[in-house]
């Protein structure tokens, strides 16, 4: 083994240290919920954006924010009503009058302008505002007027969104769904999570959370995640999922065909290799393998994929027809090196 390979071996076993360490900070204040914060973290660490969806008081926001102090970055939060509108996301120019009464406009910097923004309940606003997030998430910069603002990294949205009351409420259009790295689901907690959960909440005693990396050490950590090695046979793998979920395409499995409307696009793959790299370099590891894709599947394909009026009649989830489907992919063959 080279030295450069040692070096990225040490710094990806530091980061696999750092990780942990965040898990135990954030352990503080979260109960449970190990796969939603890996989640969570994978999407950081590629500069994704995640939608987090769950019934009310799963501490949602407040495991968004505790991680924003874990992070050492800025944190603010949007609360979505109908009535909000873009210029409270973006910021807007305001007409200003100088001490020899020349005026001017100045701009007034709005919420998006963080490292980690919250938007709680996005599903509550209008498309027009909704739309607003559009340029920021892909471009990570947004237009007032004829001026461009760049949104200093790191930037990344993470959304809650409420699936059980879904009146008054304007479900987000797919354009906007597809810029989401993760559909994470925060379920509830088990019955000793939950005996912990209230006992911490009837107590008096208000954890504190140690800062762990700062803004420059996360730009230099996504870096570092998008070096990590992924073979011909990763990219073989991941393109037959993504195309196996398309029912026009000729190798696409008969189920897939009969529950399916539209399957997922490329960007799927894209995230799909990204979310592999994050969950290999969170384990210390300088290549993707087949189990870290698989381990991503779930919440990069659940928000991609239209089930029709039959998988419902039939009672089959989005995520059972997954969880299908990585069982039915066959993995590419390794090729043999003849001697």
């Amino acid at each position: 083994m080279s030295g450069k390979q040692r070096s990225l071996g040490d710094v990806l076993q530091e980061f696999s240290q750092h990780r942990k360490v965040m898990e135990q900070e954030l352990g503080k204040v979260i109960v449970g919920q190990h796969e939603v914060v890996e989640q969570v973290f994978a999407a950081i660490f590629t500069r994704g954006h995640c939608l987090l969806e769950g019934v009310p008081g799963l501490a949602k926001t407040l495991m968004v924010s505790t991680i924003a102090k874990i992070l050492d970055v800025n944190f603010k939060r949007i609360q979505f009503t109908p009535d909000l509108m873009p210029s409270d996301i973006t910021g807007t120019n305001v007409l200003e009058e100088d001490d020899q009464g020349k005026r001017h406009f100045r701009f007034v910097e709005g919420p998006i302008f963080t490292n980690i923004l919250l938007a709680d309940e996005i599903n509550r606003t209008p498309p027009k505002t909704q739309a607003a997030l559009l340029q920021a998430m892909q471009e990570r910069e947004i237009t007032i007027g004829t001026t461009t603002y760049n949104l200093a990294p790191p930037f990344f949205t993470i959304a809650t969104q409420n699936p059980i009351e879904q009146e008054g409420t304007y479900p987000l259009p797919e354009a906007q769904l597809d810029r989401f790295m993760f559909n994470i689901k925060v379920g509830y907690p088990t019955a000793d999570e939950e005996e912990k959960i209230l006992a911490a909440s009837s107590s008096n005693e208000k954890p504190e959370v140690r800062k762990v990396l700062s803004a420059k050490a996360i730009i230099n950590l996504q870096k570092l995640v998008h070096s990590v090695a992924v073979s011909e046979y990763i990219i073989k793998y991941v393109a037959r999922i993504v195309r196996a979920t398309r029912p026009n395409e000729p190798d696409t499995p008969e189920f897939i065909q009969e529950l399916v409307d539209w399957g997922a696009g490329p960007r799927a793959g894209q995230f799909l290799i990204a979310g592999g790299k994050a969950i290999a370099a969170m384990a210390g590891r300088f290549s993707v393998s087949i189990e870290d894709i698989q381990k991503v599947a779930v919440p990069v394909l659940r928000h991609r994929l239209s089930t029709n009026f039959q998988a419902q009649a039939e009672g089959m989830t989005v995520e059972a027809i997954i969880d299908r489907l990585l069982k039915e992919i066959p993995q590419p063959a390794i090729p043999k090196f003849e001697k």
